[in-house]
């Protein structure tokens, strides 16, 4: 890599002597990959269409020399697509630049008409280009992309030029993000920010990252949930909001976690968690078609249908089906024995552990799109009581191939058992449950001024994703995952041996 660098460093030297820029400041793009193989695609072989003359730019993927002719393959945000240069179209001087200066990984852009080859190949015959900026590295596995996945994390850049699927996968994320802002604003809801840095754990179990604040000398936390805040902006009058962005948790990374991670939560006065079905059905389903043209997707070789009505089930009899115990009536030394059993150790003796971790065990059974109900009191301690049955909560979890995918309550606006539940979260945290919620009476004192009737709704952004693009693991669908520190030149050497 050293030598290719030295070489193409002499390069841009030999260029800017010549009076030339390597490193222009702009370029007039007039089509991309997909629009001109959707205006082009139907020409005959051996067509030329000398008059529809347009300007393209692309980074240079490969590189096919002639003698007095070369074929290129250029790539944008869209697609690839082959590009022909002819000494007798370009003229001497500009096609012996071409053969001193052009590298692949380059950008360039070319002015030129479309054809096809005999072969039915739809190409751009060039009649000027200019290259916009002169890589220094060679690309990795010329034709084969980037093998190792550490690699692939660290350097994402990289990884978007080699792997074609990889630029597909963020094109397809961010397409999806947009088609879910599409929704909401189509339903009347009005997008907001909250804060990031809170003083207060909230709206979440989980471990937090702790940062300071130099200023007031206090500590802070990068926030595990947006909830809390966003509810007082429902008691402060607004009726349909939502936020997409950014949680933090530090917990472990795996297949389907990451400590940084994208979430959709929307909040809706005079809702509860029926609304907040039907419309985790509807924005879901909007979505999988925009991207796929139909409701039904194939994830890891199985069939999923993302078409309402999703099938509902209740946590209670689900488990009880599965493991035979009844997690409302059964005594916690039965649900302790029964985890037991399956060889579960439970870091902390209480019912709501006991309860998280029987879900754990059965939830991998659940494949196509499911509502599980009605959660107990006791690890859900931010929503409404049941209006049936006070011992379980108006909640939902949506499970899709073993993985929450979703999670929605109606919303609890008592503000005297909120309290209580904040203080059961308080004693959970002192006997050592760092994931136990912390007590925040600001919260308290905004339920006091009145919470309306509400549904809340939090989606989780990258697993969604996952099924949208058929990723094995969430780090191939967050564009920069958390990855362990490693020293540059020690990167060098992994990008080399990849190679």
């Amino acid at each position: 890599m050293s030598d290719v660098r030295k070489q193409r460093l002499e390069l841009i030297e030999e260029i800017r002597k010549e009076g030339k820029n390597p490193y222009p400041y702009r370029f007039d793009k007039e089509m991309k990959v997909e629009e001109i193989k959707e205006k082009y695609g139907n020409i005959e072989s051996g067509e030329l269409k000398e008059e529809e003359v347009f300007k393209f730019a692309g980074r240079v993927m490969s590189i096919r020399k002639h003698g007095k002719s070369a074929f290129l393959v250029l790539k944008d945000d869209t697609g690839r697509i082959q590009a022909y240069i002819r000494k007798d179209k370009v003229g001497e001087e500009k096609f012996n630049e071409f053969k001193k200066y052009m590298d692949i990984g380059d950008w360039v852009g070319v002015e030129g008409f479309p054809f096809k080859t005999h072969t039915g190949e739809l190409t751009i015959l060039v009649l000027d280009f200019e290259i916009l900026s002169k890589a220094l590295r060679p690309l990795p596995e010329k034709w084969h992309g980037l093998k190792d996945r550490e690699v692939r994390y660290r350097q994402r850049y990289v990884d978007m030029i080699a792997n074609d699927e990889s630029l597909k996968t963020f094109v397809t994320r961010f397409k999806a993000i947009r088609y879910i802002r599409e929704f909401l604003y189509s339903k009347g809801f009005t997008e907001v920010e909250t804060p990031t840095l809170h003083p207060i754990l909230g709206g979440a179990n989980a471990r937090p990252f702790v940062t300071h604040l130099n200023v007031y000398d206090v500590d802070m936390y990068l926030r595990i949930a947006p909830e809390l805040y966003l509810k007082r902006l429902v008691v402060g009058g607004m009726e349909k909001i939502f936020e997409i962005g950014k949680n933090f948790r530090n917990e472990g990374v795996s297949y389907k976690h990451n400590p940084e991670f994208t979430m959709m939560e929307l909040y809706q006065a005079y809702a509860d968690y029926t609304d907040m079905m039907r419309i985790t059905e509807e924005v879901l389903s909007y979505v999988v078609e925009k991207i796929h043209g139909t409701t039904k997707i194939v994830y890891d070789g199985v069939e999923i249908d993302f078409k309402p009505p999703f099938k509902r089930v209740k946590m209670r009899d689900f488990i009880k089906e599965h493991l035979g115990v009844d997690i409302l009536e059964d005594p916690d030394e039965k649900l302790s024995q029964v985890l037991k059993d399956h060889g579960v150790e439970v870091e902390f003796e209480d019912k709501a552990h006991y309860i998280d971790e029987l879900w754990s065990l059965v939830e991998d059974k659940i494949v196509q799109p499911t509502f599980v109900l009605e959660h107990p009191v006791e690890i859900s301690p931010l929503a409404k009581r049941h209006r049936e049955d006070p011992r379980v909560t108006e909640r939902f979890e949506l499970i899709i191939y073993g993985r929450e995918l979703a999670n929605a309550f109606s919303e609890l606006n008592d503000p005297v058992d909120q309290l209580q539940r904040f203080k059961k979260q308080v004693e959970m945290k002192e006997k050592g449950d760092e994931e136990a919620q912390m007590m925040d009476l600001d919260f308290i004192r905004a339920l006091e001024y009145g919470l309306p009737p509400t549904g809340g709704l939090g989606i989780g952004i990258d697993r969604f994703i996952m099924f949208l693009t058929g990723a094995e693991t969430i780090r191939d669908v967050i564009p920069y995952p958390i990855v362990r520190p490693m020293k540059f030149e020690d990167e060098e050497k992994l990008m080399e041996s990849d190679e």
